[in-house]
């Protein structure tokens, strides 16, 4: 992973920094899209604007996915060539969310919709991701 990350931050002329680093192994270890507030939280020893930078630096390398919820705050997750493909439950309350993996039956009846989409709109599709809006336990 961290091979990866370190080809992806040169390609954008970027140095893997250990801060960065850091924050690479955080995200990896939550399992989950996560908030500056709760890097910190979970050990990140950098200031809030550091963290910010390093996380966009990060995304644009496509090492960092960054996802905006209902409540407009983001969350950031590993990108999808880091980790395993999957898709979020969002709540649409207290703006949470979740990973979740798709049976493969659904995940190949997807990919069946994307490919029809593509054929009859003539439009080639890099990558898909599904949410699901709801209202999490901790709310309903």
């Amino acid at each position: 992973m961290h091979a990866t990350v370190d080809q992806q931050l040169r390609r954008t002329r970027q140095r893997y920094t250990s801060g960065r680093r850091q924050l690479v192994d955080l995200l990896a270890d939550t399992g989950r899209p996560v908030t500056i507030p709760e890097l910190i939280d979970l050990g990140a020893h950098q200031s809030q604007s550091s963290i910010y930078r390093n996380l966009a630096i990060l995304e644009q390398a496509g090492a960092v996915r960054r996802l905006t919820s209902t409540d407009d705050t983001g969350r950031f997750e590993l990108a999808e060539e880091l980790s395993e493909h999957h898709h979020h439950l969002v709540c649409s309350s207290c703006g949470g969310i979740e990973d979740i993996t798709l049976p493969d039956a659904v995940e190949d009846a997807l990919h069946e919709a994307v490919t029809t989409a593509q054929r009859d709109r003539d439009f080639s599709v890099d990558a898909h991701h599904l949410e699901l809006v709801g209202t999490c336990g901790g709310c309903g």
